[in-house]
């Protein structure tokens, strides 16, 4: 018992540090896989055919593909294969290439999301904002925008929920996530080998996050009911 109250603080300490990292990669990889996400189903959307193809051809390979395939790809190719470190060193370039990986997958799956959001709402309000003269970027954001998001949010919150769990995938290119940080007291750090119970305290960051993002997108979607 004793030495659990010893190490407890050391563990703590070295878990909310790898959760910061884990944090710092879920808002990154928000921040940059919604826009593009939303520009990626537009451009599925478009009426110039090649255009259109294309990325749909890069969504069908991302979404068929692991993401960890994807992190070993895009963080050793560069180095590999064409003999040029693009990251940066240590922590600072796995997570450069993290965050890389992470927006570029997601992107893909948010522009489902959104092109499925967006396809829900009648044609007949889009030609009845023509009919009154508004430009299609007003359509769009004085229309559509609000309606959209409705359609969207609750598969949204599916995925912005798996990408918190999917950040621990990051350890595959040895980024120090939480995940990294549980497990490396059982192979030894800070004088601790062979512990096995600062992973099950992982679990508790992650329910705790998932939980408060279940609250905050849940009250979002309280209050756009009145879309009916």
């Amino acid at each position: 018992m004793d030495t659990f109250m010893e190490q407890l603080p050391i563990v703590v300490n070295s878990l909310n540090i790898g959760f910061l990292q884990t944090l710092k990669l879920f808002f990154v990889t928000l921040l940059g896989a919604l826009p593009i996400g939303l520009l990626i189903s537009f451009a599925t959307r478009s009426k110039i055919r090649p255009l259109s193809a294309f990325f749909k051809i890069i969504i069908w390979i991302v979404r068929g593909t692991p993401l960890m395939i994807q992190l070993l790809i895009i963080y050793y190719f560069p180095g590999l294969v064409l003999h040029q470190n693009i990251w940066g060193m240590a922590e600072t370039g796995r997570f450069n290439a993290s965050a890389v990986a992470f927006i570029f997958n997601y992107a893909c799956y948010f522009s489902e999301i959104f092109r499925g959001g967006i396809s829900r709402i009648p044609v007949g309000q889009e030609e009845a904002g023509m009919v009154l003269g508004m430009s299609k970027k007003d359509i769009f954001f004085k229309v559509k925008f609000l309606q959209m998001v409705k359609n969207i949010l609750p598969p949204m919150t599916n995925e912005i929920l798996t990408l918190v769990k999917d950040t621990s995938l990051a350890r595959i290119i040895a980024l120090q996530e939480v995940i990294w940080a549980g497990q490396a007291f059982m192979k030894g750090s800070q004088g601790i080998s062979g512990a096995i119970w600062p992973l099950f305290f992982t679990a508790l960051y992650y329910l705790i996050c998932n939980g408060i993002l279940t609250i905050i997108l849940g009250g979002m979607e309280k209050k756009l009911e009145y879309f009916k």
